[in-house]
């Protein structure tokens, strides 16, 4: 694409709006199409999937091993999470993330936080929605993630950091830490999982709000760029299968994806296929396959609804080598003085 018609694309795509699905009615199904629901087009007829959108799914990503082949939950079941969450689940007690919430209501027990340090309360995290279904995970159909090759089992199990054996140095951090990349898609829901969509007519933007990191999706049919080319966000290309946008991303960094921050680590072989399709007036159906064979040994797929957010995106305010990198370095020295 030459540099005018590039910029012209960049300019289109700032200066449309993310309120195209304005005064929408509230869809009745959040899980499929309502009856008689018709999805809602811009002025190319291609569907609307511009405006803010978040990930705040109780969800867990693998079935729990008490549901074995039970992928939805009965109406008692559902209820019965719910009104434990109202219990268990406060806004003075310590904020519960991703997956930890589901496992302690499972187990009836209040859940604890991040550490001895504690963490944020709740009152600073967005209400969780609950559905049917036990598990993002649809393929396989077990609702669990498909057995790690060695190579992939090492690099799950050998995490440094926060959550893992002390870092040397900041190299030795995460992405996340290093206010570098988060990766996506996000399965970390509820902890700023938000994404705005912007479309234009040969691109597609989404943004991220942790890390601000932003994707500019080309529609024009172009070829991904030489493999020697590697990005943390990797080189994505769309098109369009009747009302669902797919978007396939290679070109990764060696480094990976970490996907959002749940150690779920990849290398320069993954190939990432999402599908963007509307299924209600407030909510965009997600779906992702991962396909990495020398991580994993064989694809795995799952499927996120997306709400549309009642908010805007907001400035992360994260950047490689703030303050609190040196202040974690600092804590795993004193804490390998101690003897822990």
């Amino acid at each position: 694409m030459s540099r005018p018609k590039f910029v012209t694309t960049i300019l289109a795509l700032v200066s449309l709006t993310t309120a195209g699905a304005g005064g929408q009615q509230p869809a009745a199904a959040p899980s499929g199409r309502a009856p008689g629901w018709v999805v809602p087009r811009l002025a190319d007829g291609r569907p609307d999937l511009e405006g803010v959108w978040e990930n705040n799914s109780a969800t867990p990503l693998e079935r729990p091993r008490q549901f074995a082949d039970r992928p939805r939950l009965t109406d008692d079941e559902l209820a019965a999470l719910e009104r434990r969450a109202r219990t268990l689940i406060t806004p003075d007690g310590e904020a519960v993330f991703g997956d930890g919430l589901y496992a302690a209501l499972l187990a009836d027990a209040r859940p604890g936080g991040l550490g001895a340090t504690g963490s944020y309360s709740q009152n600073w995290l967005p209400d969780r929605y609950f559905e049917h279904r036990t598990s993002l995970i649809v393929d396989p159909a077990n609702g669990r993630l498909p057995p790690a090759t060695p190579a992939g089992a090492r690099a799950i199990t050998a995490g440094v950091g926060r959550f893992g054996r002390p870092a040397t140095s900041a190299q030795e951090m995460s992405l996340q830490d290093r206010c570098i990349h988060y990766g996506f898609p996000d399965l970390f829901a509820a902890y700023m999982s938000v994404y705005r969509i912007v479309q234009g007519t040969d691109s597609v933007a989404i943004q991220m709000e942790k890390i601000h990191d932003a994707r500019i999706i080309p529609l024009d049919g172009r070829a991904h760029v030489s493999p020697v080319q590697r990005q943390y966000l990797g080189d994505s290309r769309g098109r369009w299968d009747g009302d669902t946008l797919v978007v396939e991303t290679t070109n990764f960094h060696p480094n990976g994806n970490p996907m959002g921050g749940y150690s779920l680590l990849s290398d320069e072989h993954l190939r990432l296929v999402e599908r963007f399709r509307r299924i209600a007036d407030d909510t965009l159906e997600y779906t992702f396959t991962v396909d990495n064979p020398t991580m994993w040994t064989a694809p795995w797929t799952a499927v996120i609804n997306w709400k549309r957010s009642r908010g805007e995106l907001h400035e992360y305010a994260c950047h490689e080598g703030n303050y609190s990198l040196r202040g974690m370095l600092a804590g795993m020295r004193a804490d390998e003085a101690a003897g822990r």
